[in-house]
This record gives structure tokens, C-alpha cells and sequence, in this order.
């Protein structure tokens, strides 16, 4: 039974140069599908009315009615992605169970996180549709998307084996390919299950489960000598021991 489509887009927005880089940054990302974009409130009412949307890009500070306001109308919103260029909205917008608050300008760095964030939840609860009627027992198959030469490309969180931090990239390795992007590896590291991977140096994560070897200073992950970073050496030793 297949469970992969892309995710159908609606930008509610205002101002054009912000729908401009929300538009770039959509067509940009292969799991995403922009339907549609409207200027206000009551011509994204007209739209959803006719068309199925799965994910709306809202912007907060709209004429006539703030966009926190207008989710509050509908019975059953697509999930939202708030965008604002004022902090004071955050929490308001988390209070409406928004997947997340992006801050004007959009970078896609940024947009990509949250983006993210919303296949995890499109695809766990296809999985936990799935399961209930087939009474399927299949783990999650986690994954992110990530920009390398020029395209996104899908790294399943299975296939990673450890991955390295400079300055503002990282390197992605796995059994058959390395995946380089712009990215910074503290942000990398929020976004992975902590059950799954460790930071073990300030320039490096591993998988658990693809470590092959370790002692106090170093973790061996497929041939590759990994060094274990001193700020981190009594905490990864502890977990590691007493996994």
C-alpha cells in the first residue's frame, strides 16, 4: 500500500516578496506540491473551500484578520506553518498546535527544518493509518532531505553512519555515498533521534548502531578512527558502557 505523496502547499501572504521566496523555497524541496496563493484571509477561505491543502504557509500579520485568527475559524485546518516578522506571535501560534514559526526574511535553511518537521508527522501518521488497518508492525522509516549539488536528496536516518561538521557545512557518510551541504551541526543535531545518534566531539556524530569498536579516546565506525572530544568523553563513555 503506498504511502508517499507530496505534500499539497497553500502561501497566505500579503507581501509579494515574501510569497516570492516562499515560492523558491517550495519548488525547491521535491516532497512539497504549491497548489495555490492567496493575499488575505477571505480568498484563502474561497480556496479551501475547493481544494484539499495539506500544509498552509500563513502569515500572521494580514488586513482585516491576523492569521492566528483565521485558524481559529476553520474546523479542521491543514497543518500551519506560521511566518511573521514579529517574535511576539510565537507563542501564540505554538498554542495553535502549529508545526512551526518561521521569522521574516525565510532563509531555506531554516524552512527546510521546519519542512521536515511536517514529513516526520505526514509520515508517521500514514505509518499509524497503516498499521491500524493492516495490523502492520513495521518500525518508521525516518529520513531527511537535504540540498547537495544543486537537488534535495533523501538521507534515510537508517542509512547514516556518522556525519562531520566545518564551519558552516557537514558531511553526510553512509555505506555508499557522502552527502556534502550547508548546514551547521548543532542544528543537525536537534534534528535526529537522540536514541539513535551521539554527539561525540564538537565536529562529529555517529550512529550507535554502526559503531564497530570503541575505548575511551576513540570510536571506530568502518575503518574510520573517530576521536572522542574531551568535553564529551565522560558522557559518551557512560551511555556506551552501559548500552
Amino acid at each position: 500500500m503506498p504511502i508517499h505523496k507530496k505534500i499539497r502547499c497553500l502561501i497566505i501572504e500579503d507581501e509579494q516578496p515574501a510569497m516570492d521566496i516562499l515560492h523558491r523555497h517550495i519548488q525547491g524541496v521535491d516532497a512539497l506540491e504549491l497548489t495555490g496563493s492567496c493575499r488575505n484571509a477571505v480568498e484563502a477561505l474561497s480556496f479551501l473551500q475547493s481544494n484539499t491543502v495539506d500544509l498552509l504557509f500563513l502569515d500572521i500579520q494580514m488586513p482585516h484578520i491576523l492569521g492566528t485568527n483565521f485558524i481559529r475559524t476553520l474546523k479542521n485546518p491543514p497543518k500551519v506553518i506560521f511566518t511573521t516578522a514579529y517574535r511576539k506571535y510565537a507563542v501564540e501560534g505554538f498554542e495553535l498546535d502549529a508545526v512551526d514559526f518561521l521569522l521574516k526574511p525565510v532563509s531555506f535553511d531554516r524552512f527546510l527544518k521546519s519542512v521536515n518537521k511536517v514529513l516526520e508527522l505526514d509520515l508517521q501518521s500514514k505509518y499509524a493509518e497503516v498499521n491500524k488497518a493492516e495490523h502492520l508492525k513495521e518500525p518508521v522509516q525516518s529520513f531527511l532531505y537535504f540540498r547537495s549539488d544543486r537537488k534535495m536528496v533523501k538521507i534515510l536516518f537508517s542509512d547514516i553512519l556518522y556525519i562531520e561538521g566545518f564551519r558552516d557545512y557537514i558531511k553526510i557518510y553512509t555505506s555508499t555515498k557522502v552527502i556534502v551541504t550547508k548546514h551547521q551541526l548543532a542544528s543537525l543535531e536537534e534534528m535526529l533521534p537522540s536514541e539513535g545518534f551521539l554527539r561525540i566531539h564538537r565536529s562529529f556524530i555517529v550512529s550507535v548502531s554502526k559503531i564497530d569498536s570503541f575505548n575511551a579516546d576513540m570510536i571506530e565506525i568502518s575503518r574510520k578512527t573517530i576521536p572522542i572530544g574531551r568535553m564529551y568523553k565522560h558522557n559518551v563513555n557512560r551511555l556506551l558502557n552501559s548500552s
